[in-house]
């Protein structure tokens, strides 16, 4: 059976349990874009991720003897929601491996759609460990491992969202854009899209300190990263499946990566102006846009919107990592005569009336006669920037820009 037909046939396995989700049209990003842009709003599943519709899939098909020995599997967060809802609904045990630094938010959602059939270990600061840690439990357990992309019965669920998106929309669909963390829902929908609208381009986007698929692509091999950024944590996959990396290169026509700091601009910029609430991996479709502007025009796109599963006490990070990229706001250390008046002359002359200071260390020092002092400021204006270096340098403050040496910006901002 080809995976065209195991995505039909995952559709009908999976009905009981998800939502039709809606294709919208957003008229703000059309009209930005001068296109007609589209999302697919895969955050209003049961477990507001697309992540229900392959785990589902996957637990549904195994055999009442597999079922007995019960199921375990190594998420970050999505996924084991998945695993959790349909192993409540399907009265199967789960022992569920989190990494450490998973959002609560997420590891209290697993233990609410799980509940008694669910058991939570958290185990490694990143997928990949927790994942190793996972499958060793597996190995002794005899349990089964529910693969969180690189199995064919959960990319067939997956590819379910490729197969909603062309019964909901009967126009030709020039692009598709696609988060990619570890490749089972680009593997699933580029196969839809391949065969049943050739003509239209699958875009698979990545947050840019998890570029897995995208260094894959260019070495032709499925390559492992050294290390990720883990902040998109539901992409932020040091390897992608061996699967979805062979159906993802054949099928893609282009991998693209988004900072960070776009990410996070993406989701105040949809929160303030769409009331949508969405978790770094599920804004990376849209922040990916600006990237393809040029091509856009006039054209029909869809945004696969993959989940909204964010945790509230990470907003002040959003934000942060929001103005830095959009260079809002710049860190110094700056070296303060140590006299009365020297922290009015600058404010009062090197900063601007619009700019603000969000951030201030400072320890007096005995018998010297500069202190240095760490100092945020943020700019209304990008462009402000270059007035403000032009008045430090005029007033012969001397300092240290922090935005640029991430070692020393790590280590002493956070």
């Amino acid at each position: 059976m080809n995976l065209i037909t195991k995505i039909y046939q995952a559709q009908q396995n999976i009905a009981r349990v998800t939502v039709e989700t809606p294709l919208i049209k957003n008229l703000n990003l059309s009209g930005l874009y001068q296109a007609d842009i589209y999302l697919k709003r895969e955050d209003l599943q049961p477990v507001r991720s697309y992540k229900l519709r392959g785990a589902y899939n996957k637990i549904s098909t195994l055999t009442p003897e597999q079922q007995a020995t019960g199921v375990v599997c190594a998420s970050a967060g999505n996924h084991a929601q998945g695993v959790a809802f349909s192993c409540n609904q399907l009265g199967i045990h789960a022992t569920i491996f989190m990494p450490i630094t998973t959002p609560k938010q997420k590891i209290d959602q697993v233990k609410l759609f799980g509940k008694e059939m669910v058991e939570i270990v958290l185990k490694g600061d990143t997928f990949d460990a927790c994942f190793v840690e996972a499958k060793a439990f597996c190995d002794l357990s005899k349990a089964v491992l529910i693969h969180p992309f690189d199995d064919e019965q959960v990319i067939a669920g997956q590819g379910t969202v490729g197969l909603e998106v062309l019964q909901m929309i009967k126009q030709p669909i020039d692009y598709i854009f696609v988060p990619i963390g570890g490749g089972g829902l680009a593997a699933g929908v580029s196969t839809v899209f391949k065969q049943l609208s050739p003509q239209t381009k699958v875009i698979g986007v990545e947050p840019q300190g998890a570029a897995s698929m995208q260094l894959s692509m260019v070495n032709k091999v499925n390559t492992t990263l050294s290390s990720v950024d883990t902040f998109v944590d539901g992409a932020a996959v040091k390897r992608v499946g061996e699967l979805t990396f062979e159906i993802c290169k054949e099928n893609l026509h282009e991998v693209l990566t988004v900072a960070e700091g776009k990410v996070c601009t993406t989701i105040l910029k949809l929160y303030n102006e769409e009331a949508l609430v969405v978790e770094p991996a599920g804004a990376l479709s849209i922040a990916a846009l600006d990237l393809y502007k040029e091509h856009l025009v006039g054209k029909r796109v869809v945004c696969v919107v993959s989940g909204s599963n964010n945790d509230i006490t990470r907003t002040e990070e959003i934000k942060e990592r929001s103005l830095l990229h959009e260079g809002l706001k710049h860190y110094f250390i700056v070296n303060f005569p140590q006299r009365p008046g020297a922290l009015k002359e600058f404010v009062n002359q090197v900063l601007g009336d619009n700019d603000d200071i969000t951030y201030f260390q400072f320890a007096k020092k005995t018998n010297r006669e500069k202190g240095p002092a760490v100092v945020g400021v943020e700019l209304a204006n990008k462009d402000d920037y270059k007035r403000l270096i032009k008045q430090l340098d005029a007033h012969a403050f001397n300092y240290q820009y922090l935005n640029d040496n991430q070692a020393l910006f790590t280590h002493i901002v956070g």
